[in-house]
C-alpha cells in the first residue's frame, strides 16, 4: 500500500469563502482544485463567532462536531440544528444561509464538500476498537480520537490517511479510538 499520511496541522489555515472564519483544507479533489471547481473537499474548520457559513451553491455538505460544546445551525429554509454531539454528522445543501449560534465558546469541525452533480459523499463514524476492511471509495480516514493502524502507518489524533485507490486497504481502531471514514462515489 502507498497511500499518504496527513499529520495533526497540516497545510495553512485559510479564510472561510466568506472571509469571517478559519479552515485547514486536509484533502481536495482534483489536487490543484479552487474553492470553484472541486469535485470534493475535506476540511477542519474553526469556529469562534456567530458568524454565518460560505454559500457553496451545488455542493453538498457534511458537517461534524470535534471540539466544544458546538453551535446552532438556523438554514435559511427554517430548518434548525444543534450541532452539539461530537462525531454525529449533519448534512445540508451548501447554497443554503446558515445562521450559527455558538452554544458556550469556540468548536472546532470537520467538513465535507462533495459536487452534487458529478458525485455522492458520506462520512461515517467508527468507534469500536477492531480491524476493518475500507470499501474502493474511501477518499479519507480522520482520527478524531485516539490512536488507529493503517497500511501506512499509525494515526494519532487529528491525523488523516489517504488510502490508495482501488483497493483502499484496512484499517484498526486502537480502545477508544473514533475515525470519520469518508467515501466518494462519482456518479455514472
Amino acid at each position: 500500500m502507498s497511500g499518504a499520511i496527513i499529520r495533526a496541522g497540516h497545510g495553512v489555515p485559510r479564510p472561510w469563502k466568506n472571509g469571517l472564519g478559519t479552515t485547514r483544507e486536509l484533502a481536495v479533489h482534483p489536487a490543484d482544485a479552487s474553492s470553484d471547481d472541486f469535485l470534493w473537499r475535506i476540511s477542519i474548520a474553526e469556529v469562534d463567532s456567530a458568524a454565518p457559513f460560505s454559500r457553496f451553491p451545488g455542493i453538498d455538505r457534511h458537517i461534524v462536531l470535534l471540539d466544544g460544546a458546538g453551535f446552532g445551525m438556523t438554514l435559511d429554509e427554517g430548518r434548525q440544528h444543534a450541532l452539539t454531539a461530537p462525531f454525529a454528522p449533519f448534512a445540508f445543501p451548501g447554497e443554503a444561509g446558515v445562521a450559527v449560534t455558538l452554544i458556550a465558546g469556540p468548536t472546532r469541525d470537520f467538513n465535507l464538500m462533495v459536487r452534487r452533480t458529478q458525485a455522492r459523499g458520506t462520512v461515517t463514524v467508527w468507534q469500536h476498537a477492531g480491524s476493518r476492511s475500507l470499501a474502493p471509495d474511501c477518499v479519507l480516514v480522520y482520527a478524531a480520537r485516539g490512536e488507529i493502524d493503517t497500511d501506512d502507518g499509525r494515526l494519532q489524533a487529528g491525523d488523516a490517511w489517504r488510502p490508495m485507490a482501488p483497493t483502499a486497504g484496512d484499517l484498526a481502531l486502537r480502545d477508544g479510538a473514533v475515525a470519520l471514514v469518508v467515501h466518494v462515489a462519482p456518479l455514472a
